[in-house]
């Protein structure tokens, strides 16, 4: 008995001990890093632990070695991490389209303009149409509109399409006016067809005057779309981002996502609203709310009006450099049918919004039909120019305001210029924004700005350009803290989205979206901040970039 008693013990034991020192399996353990977690508390730790592609655990790197055997072991060498930057409004068709096209960004003038025209026209002679984007007249001798004289004299056999850096104007020629059978001017909803003082065609076209042409571009057949769509997502992926809200997409762009996620062709989440029309409304409210693992379909945008810098945003009072107030793109009696119909549905509504007019009109319309207490996260994109009284608004009705920091820091060299001193104390104003509703959700605007999110976190927190221009920052009483920017494009991005409980922080259970830097954004010196270099990203534990 003795004997059996203690063969028992004996392999008890033995059981034990193999309990004990046996570790769980799992996929990937990074740890000697400085890990920026962004929960509550912003807690920091040194490791974290990935299985199935979501976090299970964090804490101190010798302890979780110890814990775990996991299949892969990162050493960050002390480098920083952070959730996966989440982008809270871009445009990736457009960015994904602007990288074949004629690049006008920074043009210093008109002469500029066509020599890139004729350096492109002549590497790509296959081409049908010649499209473009980026100009900006504010930053050429006169600051006066182009117009279409120079390219009918030198381009006159092809269509061409310009847009403005802000996409709400473009240049075309006459042979892109044809192709549209436009031959005078003529009224447009919610657009302006522009036109010389002796009421001709001046080649100009501001919102949505601008369909009228740009329908007859040729699409890309879908083969070639996701190709395109697969290197902007590596571009994205290069600067850490994980995640993006795709602010404004027709059916078919939609449709078009749907097939490429559902092949596994697309990694980069994506939070795509859809472009709001009556039909689209109607479409979407009878076939309800999409939600796969990287690609959302539950809110519509809306578009109150056009853009500071060609004048199209809808103002209270006149422009103080031009006699006009600008436009709404659609009737605030539109607007209110639409959003009634949307707010007895589970569908978010977001509204680009960037005059005070339009601003105050959206604030007002949402506050007509949001429910108090009820949690619809109803947004404001851009939410640029704001009157006094109206801030007070954002925070009585929950209104999230998402907002792009860049666009104050590539407006400020002329935005006074279209305001006056008066009415900037309200534009860009995103501290008074933040303290209204307790949160912001950054993004970039991209490609109208460029999608790294480091220019954002430093315009947002310093408040000048690449230059470090202006000493001491622009309107820099409206700067946000460090902590405040990287939760802008982390977990108030994801709350923004209905996301917050799966991903925008590193606490176990969420998504295993992060980043690895090779500077600590929360430390180093303000003008440093945009060469920040990413060194690895990470969409649901599995590398997506590294940095060779």
């Amino acid at each position: 008995m003795r004997k059996a008693g203690l063969y028992i013990w004996i392999l008890l034991s033995t059981l034990s001990f193999f309990s004990c020192t046996t570790n769980q399996q799992i996929d990937l353990i990074v740890y000697n890093a400085k890990v920026y977690t962004v929960d509550s508390s912003f807690r920091t730790v040194e490791a974290i632990a990935i299985n199935n592609g979501v976090f299970i655990d964090r804490g101190n790197s010798q302890d979780l070695l110890n814990k775990y055997t996991a299949k892969e072991k990162i050493d960050a060498q002390g480098k920083f991490i952070y959730p996966g930057f989440y982008d809270s409004h871009g445009h990736f068709f457009l960015l994904a389209d602007a990288m074949d096209e004629v690049n006008l960004l920074g043009t210093a003038s008109y002469d500029d303009l066509l020599d890139r025209l004729r350096k492109y026209i002549a590497a790509n002679p296959e081409k049908k149409w010649i499209v473009g984007n980026g100009w900006d007249q504010n930053l050429w001798p006169d600051k006066k509109f182009p117009t279409k004289d120079s390219l009918d004299k030198y381009f006159p056999e092809i269509p061409i399409f310009l847009s403005r850096v802000d996409y709400h104007a473009a240049l075309v020629n006459s042979k892109a006016l044809a192709a549209a059978s436009i031959d005078s001017v003529f009224m447009v909803d919610g657009g302006l067809i522009s036109s010389n003082e002796e009421g001709k065609l001046d080649g100009i076209l501001v919102d949505n005057a601008m369909k009228l042409v740009s329908e007859h571009i040729p699409l890309e057949h879908k083969d070639v779309l996701v190709k395109m769509l697969q290197r902007t997502q590596d571009s994205l992926f290069s600067v850490g981002l994980t995640s993006i809200v795709d602010a404004g997409l027709t059916e078919q762009q939609i449709d078009y996502l749907k097939v490429f996620y559902n092949a596994d062709s697309l990694q980069i989440r994506n939070y795509a609203m859809v472009a709001a029309n009556p039909k689209s409304v109607k479409n979407y409210l009878r076939s309800g709310t999409f939600e796969s693992e990287r690609l959302t379909v539950r809110s519509f945008k809306l578009m109150a009006d056009g853009a500071l810098g060609s004048r199209g945003a809808c103002l209270l009072h006149p422009y103080h450099d031009a006699p006009t107030n600008g436009f709404l793109l659609q009737s605030p009696e539109e607007f209110d049918k639409l959003i009634k119909e949307l707010a007895n549905s589970n569908f978010q509504v977001n509204t680009h919004a960037i005059g005070d007019s339009a601003n105050r009109l959206i604030l007002d319309t949402y506050g007509k039909y949001l429910k108090q207490g009820k949690d619809r996260r109803w947004r404001i994109e851009h939410a640029q120019i704001i009157a006094p009284e109206d801030f007070k608004k954002f925070k009585q009705f929950a209104i999230i305001p998402s907002v792009q920091p860049t666009h104050a820091t590539s407006d400020m060299y002329w935005a006074e210029d279209r305001l006056g001193h008066d009415r900037m104390k309200g534009a860009y104003a995103y501290r008074d924004l933040l303290e209204q509703y307790g949160l912001l959700a950054l993004g970039s605007d991209f490609p109208v700005e460029h999608y790294n999110p480091m220019y954002g976190f430093h315009a947002a927190v310093a408040r000048v350009d690449k230059n470090n221009f202006p000493k001491g920052g622009f309107q820099i009483e409206n700067a946000i803290t460090r902590e405040q920017a990287l939760r802008g494009m982390t977990i108030w991005a994801a709350y923004a989205c209905f996301q917050e409980k799966k991903r925008g922080s590193i606490e176990k259970g969420k998504d295993a979206d992060f980043v690895l830097l090779d500077e600590d954004i929360m430390q180093v010196a303000p003008e440093k901040l945009r060469n920040i270099k990413t060194l690895q990203t990470f969409v649901a534990g599995e590398s997506v970039f590294k940095r060779k």
